[in-house]
């Protein structure tokens, strides 16, 4: 999950030697806000001040970052980000352009996600199943139960209908790049000819060399490449456990916990655990995904319904609140544009449709169609965003505990939600915190580990090198404060989108045809 949505999650613990933490993050923080704002450059939009547009960092190496300004006459000052732009429009063309995929052949997943329809074969190394469960425990995380905390308090309730419509379009990009990643993948290590490695460094490359450049897809696939690697070692780790130890430390007191300033402890339990099972490889980190996504969720769902349950009498007034939220204008036209754009921001945080992360995973399905793991992967946006992120959602309306009033909330303002029904549930929030982060933590390694052999190449000592690092970076995720340096990384797992969209959208009328030919068989053979 990307570090953006929990930033305001907990208070600040410390958990080293004083001024070591402060230090670090010093050194780090110009290069890092820097590159923050270049990724996240957006236009500003309404009645804006100077020092409302200079909230951000202004500078990159001393050279002025643009940053427009359209005037408009709404009450607000808000910025619309163009990687939002970017996630969106692939969402809406993809949805448009397939023929609304994502409705048509939704029954067509299920059947497929459970094998009907589906024939295996030796060219894979897991299941669909399997494959889709690891994908979802990368992106079924803290955003789900924060972030979407975050988009209420800031946007509305209204934030939750966009979350909700953006994942339902996200479907169609995400079907896009997990068949691209199925179709295109390799068997690139001779000393394990039965590894597949697959995702947007592969389609990329064919993409550019088919048309003459490929130079310019070599380019490309390494930047997605680096990109990955670094949004892997910061969003996809450090950030999740020191998240998850801080959850910890305020559900058992906060400054007064027995806990606090043993980060350093709890992030060597957390390492041994994530090397238990990334050290089995893919196998390994499937058949634990396989087994803790759907207990994880169906832990959180069950206690979201039993929260919703005891406030039944008030649902259906929390749904007309979220879908007239949505479009209201009686708080103002900036309200309306501000929470369309935070429910957009968060649900493409929370699904990672378009960020290529799933074609990574999900390429490695023993399955003898790329088109049908497409259509698979149109689950997890679904899932993740229109299933989970919508109970996260209801609870907190159905309960009525937000309050716009008081800024920015994360996670205590759905603990609150929680604790309105049950006193006890925020343990069990606490818990699947935890199992949440865990699970991110795994599934974003094996895309971390792919990258790193297409860079360094596909040695097995190489990949142990990453492991061994990979697990040092949860021992420095839960014992400092590197905000800024996450806040680098966080950018980086969201550059993903730039290039692998492009590439998208350059395989558009061969991903059309293929869905075709793939429609047309199947009636054929019915």
């Amino acid at each position: 999950m990307a570090a953006e949505e929990i930033s305001e999650v907990a208070a600040d613990v410390a958990q080293a030697a004083p001024g070591i933490d402060e230090s670090i993050d010093a050194f780090f923080q110009p290069a890092m806000e820097s590159a923050s704002d270049l990724v996240f450059w957006g236009v500003y939009l309404g009645q804006c001040k100077v020092e409302e547009m200079n909230q951000y960092a202004e500078t990159w190496r001393g050279l002025k970052i643009l940053k427009p300004y359209i005037p408009l006459p709404v009450d607000a000052c808000l910025q619309l980000k163009f990687i939002l732009v970017w996630l969106a429009a692939a969402a809406v063309f993809f949805t448009l352009y397939l023929g609304l995929i994502n409705l048509r052949h939704f029954g067509k997943s299920i059947k497929l996600l459970f094998g009907e329809g589906m024939t295996a074969n030796k060219d894979g190394e897991i299941s669909q199943f399997q494959a889709l469960m690891a994908s979802l425990s990368g992106t079924v995380g803290l955003g789900n139960i924060a972030g979407v905390a975050v988009a209420i308090s800031t946007g509305g309730p209204g934030a939750a209908f966009w979350m909700t419509l953006m994942g339902f379009l996200g479907m169609s990009s995400k079907f896009a790049e997990v068949m691209l990643g199925v179709k295109y993948r390799q068997h690139r290590d001779e000393d394990h000819p039965e590894r597949i490695s697959g995702g947007p460094m592969y389609y990329l490359k064919h993409a550019f060399a088919s048309r003459g450049m490929p130079s310019v897809g070599t380019f490309f696939a390494m930047f997605f490449a680096i990109c990955c690697i670094l949004g892997t070692i910061g969003g996809g780790n450090m950030y999740q456990a020191n998240q998850s130890f801080k959850q910890v430390v305020i559900a058992t007191g906060g400054d007064a916990s027995v806990l606090a300033g043993y980060g350093w402890a709890f992030g060597v339990l957390m390492a041994l655990l994530v090397g238990a099972v990334i050290m089995g490889g893919l196998k390994s980190i499937a058949a634990v995904a396989s087994k803790l996504v759907p207990i994880m969720g169906g832990i959180y769902v069950l206690s979201g319904l039993i929260v919703i349950g005891m406030h039944f009498g008030h649902l259906p007034e929390a749904i007309i609140t979220i879908i007239s939220s949505a479009f209201s204008l009686k708080a103002g036209m900036g309200a309306l544009l501000g929470g369309l754009l935070i429910g957009v921001q968060r649900a493409a945080f929370s699904n990672e449709a378009g960020l290529g992360s799933a074609a990574i995973v999900q390429s490695t399905t023993n399955t003898d169609g790329p088109v049908g793991t497409g259509i698979v992967a149109m689950l997890g946006p679904f899932i993740d965003t229109i299933i989970i992120c919508n109970i996260t959602a209801l609870v907190i309306v159905v309960t009525g505990v937000y309050d716009l009033s008081n800024g920015i909330e994360g996670v205590e303002l759905t603990s609150r939600a929680f604790a309105d029904g049950i006193p006890w549930f925020p343990y069990v929030l606490t818990v699947t915190v935890l199992l949440f982060a865990y699970s991110t933590m795994i599934s974003w390694y094996y895309c971390g580990a792919v990258c790193v052999r297409y860079v360094f190449g596909e040695k097995d000592w190489i990949e142990t090198v990453f492991k061994i690092f990979y697990l040092l970076c949860t021992l420095v995720g839960t014992a400092t404060q590197l905000d800024n340096l996450i806040n680098f990384t966080d950018a980086a797992m969201m550059s993903m989108a730039f290039p692998n969209i492009l590439g998208l959208f350059l395989f558009a009328p061969e991903i059309r045809r293929d869905l075709k030919e793939y429609i047309a068989q199947s009636k054929a053979t019915a």
